[in-house]
């Protein structure tokens, strides 16, 4: 099996909630593999969003483009629905003015079926994530 970028939309990968919406940077950005788009949020936080894989992948490495996150938590379920997340990842994230925040997280256990996003705070009244990237592999279709 051979390593993909699990978090593209190309991959069947699809963003099935998010806390706040804009239609100019709608939350399917974050998946669809162009460095140009976003999405951002537009209120209070925490903001949150959710990616199935619609199917069961084993996650290696992930990477974030954002701008102004402060605090991330990532957690991840193994169900055929988006429930029973357990808290897997959780990041303060460094402050870079004028560039993007560019985290890279090696994962331990990272088989998932879903991942849920938390942004818990942020430097700014709205923070931007630009891309999220899972390397790793399809381990099995859900069934």
């Amino acid at each position: 099996m051979r390593k993909v970028d699990l978090c593209l939309s190309s991959e069947g990968t699809e963003v099935i909630l998010a806390t706040s919406s804009d239609e100019k940077h709608p939350p399917e950005n974050i998946i669809d593999g162009n460095p140009e788009t976003f999405w951002t949020t537009t209120g209070m936080f925490p903001q949150e969003f959710i990616i199935c894989f619609h199917k069961h992948v084993r996650i290696e490495k992930l990477a974030i483009q954002s701008y102004f996150v402060r605090t991330l938590r990532i957690e991840k379920s193994t169900s055929k629905e988006p429930v029973d997340f357990e808290r897997w990842i959780e990041r303060d994230l460094v402050h870079t003015e004028g560039q993007l925040q560019n985290e890279e997280i090696m994962a331990h256990d990272g088989h998932a079926t879903y991942l849920r996003f938390i942004i818990t705070s942020a430097f700014d009244h709205f923070v931007s994530v630009y891309s999220i990237s899972a390397e790793g592999i399809a381990i099995s279709n859900l069934s």
